[in-house]
């Protein structure tokens, strides 16, 4: 794939609405792909080719894609940086389209969710994910960001986890991250459509009993 450093405004300037930034959080390079920690990258990777954007755009220290979603101008971005430095990607990004941080959602992998249940947040603290430290310490301390958290699950045991957030799924967790990831791409798209609020909440009603239908089928 042919990377371009051409970035533009123009596009979205004529536009009615302003637009959304979607970073998603992992680390470069094909030691890390398919890691637990990269879900933020695949989920962006799955939305820009469900909604036929490229991303063919190197800037800001991120791989990016822009175009619109129905009339909508989305920006999609995976910062370059490694995990533990994202804030140096996605700050200045967001400062380069002045873009309030109500219009920036961040997809991120979380351990305090089971694996495969997604969950939208309005705003929130960065949970002890260095990647979320970073991006807020790169908007100043800020968190009145949205994000879609991606679960991937506790380490067993006594597993350190750092060597599980690089591990690779299971077969049978990457079949329900693989379920999720396609789920992710509605629950962006209702980002799109709806401000947080009810629609949100029914989503994440949803996740919840997902997990249950699912433990409860594992159960019988």
């Amino acid at each position: 794939m042919m990377l371009s450093s051409r970035l533009s405004r123009r596009c979205y300037c004529t536009s009615v609405h302003q637009p959304w930034l979607f970073l998603g959080l992992g680390n470069p390079g094909d030691k890390y792909k398919g890691t637990r920690h990269n879900i933020g990258f695949e989920m962006i990777d799955v939305f820009a080719e469900s909604v036929g954007i490229q991303m063919n755009l190197l800037n800001f220290k991120a791989i990016m894609g822009q175009g619109f979603v129905g009339d909508l101008p989305v920006i999609l971005a995976k910062p370059q940086t490694y995990m533990n430095l994202s804030g140096e990607s996605s700050g200045p990004l967001a400062a380069y389209y002045k873009l309030p941080l109500n219009r920036v959602l961040v997809v991120h992998d979380d351990t305090q969710l089971p694996c495969g249940v997604l969950r939208l947040q309005e705003k929130g603290g960065h949970g002890c994910h260095n990647g979320l430290k970073s991006v807020m310490h790169h908007f100043r301390g800020n968190k009145e960001f949205a994000r879609l958290r991606i679960g991937i699950g506790k380490p067993p045991g006594q597993m350190d986890p750092k060597a599980f957030l690089l591990q690779k799924f299971s077969m049978l967790a990457r079949q329900r991250i693989d379920g999720a990831l396609a789920e992710g791409v509605e629950a962006l798209k209702l980002v799109l459509s709806k401000d947080f609020g009810e629609s949100w909440r029914l989503f994440n009603v949803e996740q919840k009993y997902k997990h249950l239908r699912q433990h409860t089928t594992i159960g019988s």
